[in-house]
C-alpha cells in the first residue's frame, strides 16, 4: 500500500508541472495576442476540470485494487492460520486463551497442558521485557509436554482494547514446532560419540623394583584383570599402550554413569598389595573435549598429566572444558629412585648452558621456599658462569629476617630485581625458571611467561587445571615435602660440583622446615637426605629457627585467633582473623598451625582479609584432603596444606562458602 501511495503522489505531482506549463504557454500567447485572452481562460479551466476529473478517477481505482489485495492477502493469512499444520495458539499475558487452531487441539486433547502454557507465559513475559529493550519481537522457548519435546516461538502484540485500556498486556501468537525426532536423533548422536581415557597404574616401577618375578606376573595379571573388566562395565575397550598404561575407549552415554559410579576401581585396585605391603595406584583421564579422536586423546594425555601432578590415585573427567576430579583422598606415595632428580639435573643444565641469561621466579606472596629454591637456581647458574636474577615482587614478614641478612652481602645486592627490571632483562634467549607453584596467575610476573619460549618448572605442590603448559622441562614431584628438596636433589646429583653458599644452604633448610613444620608433616625418606645433604654443607640451625620467630604481637594476633575459633563436624576448627593487616596472610597460616595442636582437631581452617581478597590457610593431620576443599573456592595445595584467595565476598560469606564446601566433601566421601 505504500508503494501505490507513493506512486499517485507522483501521478499528482506531475500533474501540477504539466498545468503550470500550459498556464505559462497560455500567459504568453495573451501578451502577444490579447484577443485568445478570453479563449485561453476557458481552455485552462477545462483543462483543470479535466485533471481533477481524471485523477479522481485513477485514485478511485488504485484504492479499489488496493482493498481487493488486502482482502484477498487477510483471507490467505486467515486460511494459513486456520489450517497451520501445526499447532497455534492465541492468548494473552494473562494467560487466557483467544483462540487454538483445530491442530493445537487434536494434539492436546489427552494432555492437560494448562500448567504448560501458564510456565510458557511466565517465560514469555521474561521475554518480552528483554525483547523490548532490543526491539526484537520473537520469542524462543523450549518445552516439553505429554512426552515431546517442543520449540516454541511466540510473537507478540501490545493489546489496544477498552477491555485491555491502559493495561501493559500483549496478545501473544505462540506456534508449537514438535522438535521430538530431531532432539532424539541428537542425543543419540552424543551418546554415541566416543570418549578417550588414559589409565596409568602410578606406582608400577616401585612395585616391580620391590618383588619378586613370580609375583610381579601375579600382581599385574590382577591389575589388568580389573582395568578390562572395569572398562567392559561401560562397553569400552581398552588396550595396554605401555608397561604402565592403558588406552581406552567408551560411548560418552556411559561417562555420566562413570561418574555416578566415582570410579569405584580406585578402591578396587589398592587391595592389590605386594609383600611389602605396597598398594597399587591408578591415575585415570577421561576426556570428550575435541573434533577428532586425535584431538580427543591429546586432550586425555593432558588431562593425565593434571591427574599424575596431583599425587596420582584420583580420576579425572573433562567435559566440555570443565574438570571433574575423583579420589585424591591419600598421601602421596613418595618414588624410592633418584633416576628422574638426576635426568632433570642433566637436562638443566644443558637449557642453561644454552641460554643468555637465567630469570628465576616464585609465586606471588613469596616465602622462604620459594625463595631459598630460587637461590639454589642460582648458585646452580653462577656455577655455569651464567648471568642470573631472582624476580621478586613481594616480601611478607616471613621473609623479612632473610632478606636483612641477604641484603648485606654484596654478591647478592643485584641478584633480587623488580618485575620492571626483570622485563628489561628477558629475551628469547633467556631461560625462565618458576619455582614452588606452576600456575600462570600465581607467578610473581605473569608477563615474563609471554616473553620467552624456553621455561622449567620445578614444583611440589598439586597441580591444578591453570598450570604452565609450554614449559620445556618440568620436575613436578607432589610427594617431595618442598621446592627445596627438590632444588636440593638437583645441587645433590649435578654433573658440576656445585658449592653451596652459606646463605644459600640455610635457605634451602629453611624451606624444608616451613613446609614440612619442623619436620614433623609430609617428610618421606628423600626429605631426611636432603636435609642431611644440606647439613654436611653447613647449616646454622639457631640462625633459621631465628628466621622463624615471631614477635609478641604476632604471637598475640595468633593467640587471639586460636581463641575465637569454633568446631564444626567435631574435629574441624574454623576462625576468622577479621582485621586488615598486610601480613594477614603469614597470621592466618601459622595460626591453622598452631590450631592442630590442639587435641581431636584434625583439619583447621584460618579465613583472613588481605587488601580487597579473602584469604584462607588451611591445614590437616592427614585424615581430611584441605587440598580438595580448598580446590572449590580456587585454591590449591597440598593434602595437608593448602591456601586460597577469593574476591568479590565479605569474610562472613566466605565462612559459609567454605563450610558448604565442607559438607561437599563429607557428601562425596560417603
Amino acid at each position: 500500500m505504500p508503494k501505490e501511495k507513493l506512486n499517485l503522489e507522483k501521478l499528482v505531482s506531475r500533474t501540477k508541472i504539466y498545468l503550470i506549463i500550459i498556464f505559462i504557454i497560455l500567459l504568453i500567447l495573451c501578451i502577444m495576442e490579447p484577443k485568445a485572452i478570453i479563449p485561453s481562460i476557458i481552455v485552462f479551466i477545462l483543462v483543470v476540470a479535466y485533471t481533477i476529473w481524471a485523477n479522481n478517477k485513477r485514485q478511485a481505482e488504485i484504492t479499489k485494487h488496493i482493498n481487493e489485495i488486502t482482502v484477498n492477502v487477510d483471507k490467505a493469512a486467515q486460511s494459513t492460520i486456520i489450517n497451520s499444520p501445526f499447532p497455534l495458539v492465541i492468548l494473552d499475558t494473562t494467560g487466557k486463551i483467544i483462540w487454538k487452531s483445530s491442530r493445537f487441539a487434536k494434539e492436546f486433547a489427552n494432555t492437560d497442558i494448562g500448567n504448560n502454557l501458564n510456565d510458557v507465559v511466565k517465560e514469555i513475559k521474561i521475554k518480552i521485557e528483554e525483547s523490548e529493550k532490543s526491539n526484537n519481537d520473537i520469542i524462543y522457548e523450549k518445552a516439553t509436554i505429554g512426552g515431546k519435546k517442543y520449540k516454541i516461538i511466540g510473537e507478540y502484540t501490545k493489546v489496544r482494547n477498552k477491555e485491555y485500556k491502559n493495561s501493559k498486556e500483549y496478545m501473544v501468537t505462540i506456534y508449537f514446532l514438535d522438535e521430538t525426532e530431531y532432539e532424539d536423533l541428537l542425543k543419540k548422536y552424543s551418546d554415541s560419540r566416543i570418549c578417550m581415557g588414559i589409565i596409568v597404574i602410578d606406582n608400577y616401577e616401585e612395585m616391580m623394583q620391590r618383588t619378586t618375578e613370580e609375583e610381579k606376573l601375579e600382581i599385574t595379571s590382577e591389575i589388568e584383570k580389573n582395568i578390562y573388566s572395569w572398562v567392559a562395565k561401560y562397553n569400552g575397550i581398552s588396550i595396554k599402550s605401555e608397561r604402565d598404561t592403558y588406552v581406552c575407549v567408551f560411548e560418552q552415554q556411559f561417562v555420566e554413569q562413570i561418574k555416578q559410579d566415582k570410579f569405584t576401581i580406585l578402591d578396587e585396585i589398592k587391595n592389590i598389595k605386594t609383600q611389602d605391603k605396597i598398594q597399587a595406584t591408578l591415575s585415570i583421564a577421561i576426556s570428550e573435549d575435541g573434533e577428532i579422536n586425535s584431538e580427543k586423546y591429546k586432550s586425555a594425555k593432558a588431562v593425565i598429566d593434571i591427574a599424575l601432578g596431583r599425587g596420582g590415585d584420583q580420576a579425572i573427567i573433562k567435559q566440555s572444558g570443565k574438570y571433574y576430579f575423583f579420589g585424591g583422598r591419600t598421601q602421596e606415595i613418595e618414588k624410592r629412585t633418584k633416576v628422574k632428580a638426576r635426568i632433570v639435573a642433566q637436562a638443566l643444565e644443558e637449557l642453561m648452558n644454552g641460554a643468555s641469561n637465567i630469570i628465576i621466579m616464585g609465586h606471588t606472596n613469596s616465602d622462604i621456599d620459594a625463595m631459598g629454591a630460587a637461590f639454589g637456581i642460582y648458585r646452580i647458574a653462577k656455577t655455569l658462569e651464567k648471568p642470573a636474577f631472582i624476580v621478586s615482587e613481594t616480601a611478607g614478614t616471613s621473609l623479612d629476617s632473610f632478606i636483612m641478612d641477604i641484603s648485606q652481602i654484596e654478591e647478592y645486592k643485584d641478584v633480587l630485581v623488580k618485575k620492571e627490571k626483570a622485563l628489561d632483562l628477558i629475551t628469547q634467549e633467556s631461560l625462565l625458571v618458576i619455582v614452588d607453584t606452576d600456575k600462570k596467575n600465581y607467578v610473581d610476573a605473569p608477563e615474563l611467561l609471554d616473553k620467552t619460549d624456553k621455561i622449567a618448572i620445578i614444583d611440589h605442590h598439586r597441580r591444578g587445571t591453570d598450570y604452565i603448559e609450554n614449559s620445556m622441562l618440568t620436575f613436578h614431584e607432589v610427594y617431595a615435602s618442598s621446592a627445596c628438596e627438590l632444588v636440593t636433589e638437583l645441587i645433590e646429583y649435578s654433573e658440576k660440583d656445585i658449592k653451596l653458599k652459606t646463605e644459600e644452604v640455610e635457605a634451602l633448610y629453611a624451606g624444608i622446615m616451613m613446609d614440612t613444620k619442623n619436620f614433623t608433616f609430609k617428610t618421606g625418606v628423600r626429605t631426611f637426605e636432603a636435609a642431611a645433604y644440606l647439613r654436611k654443607c653447613g647449616v646454622d640451625i639457631i640462625k633459621v629457627k631465628k628466621w622463624f620467630q615471631s614477635d609478641l604481637q604476632t604471637y598475640n594476633k595468633i593467640s587471639e585467633i586460636v581463641a575465637n575459633s569454633e568446631i564444626v563436624d567435631e574435629t574441624i576448627a574454623i576462625s576468622l582473623y577479621n582485621k586488615d593487616d598486610p601480613d594477614a596472610n603469614i597470621t592466618c597460616a601459622k595460626a591453622a598451625d598452631e590450631l592442630l595442636t590442639i587435641s581431636n582437631i584434625t583439619a583447621s581452617f584460618v579465613i583472613g582479609k588481605l587488601g580487597d581478597k579473602i584469604c584462607i590457610s588451611g591445614r590437616s593431620i592427614g585424615d581430611i584432603n584441605v587440598q580438595l576443599i580448598l580446590e572449590k573456592l580456587g585454591g590449591g595445595g597440598h593434602i595437608t596444606v593448602a591456601g586460597a584467595q577469593i574476591e568479590g565476598m565479605d569474610i562472613e560469606e566466605v565462612k559459609q562458602e567454605l563450610i558448604n564446601r565442607i559438607n561437599e566433601y563429607f557428601t562425596e566421601v560417603s
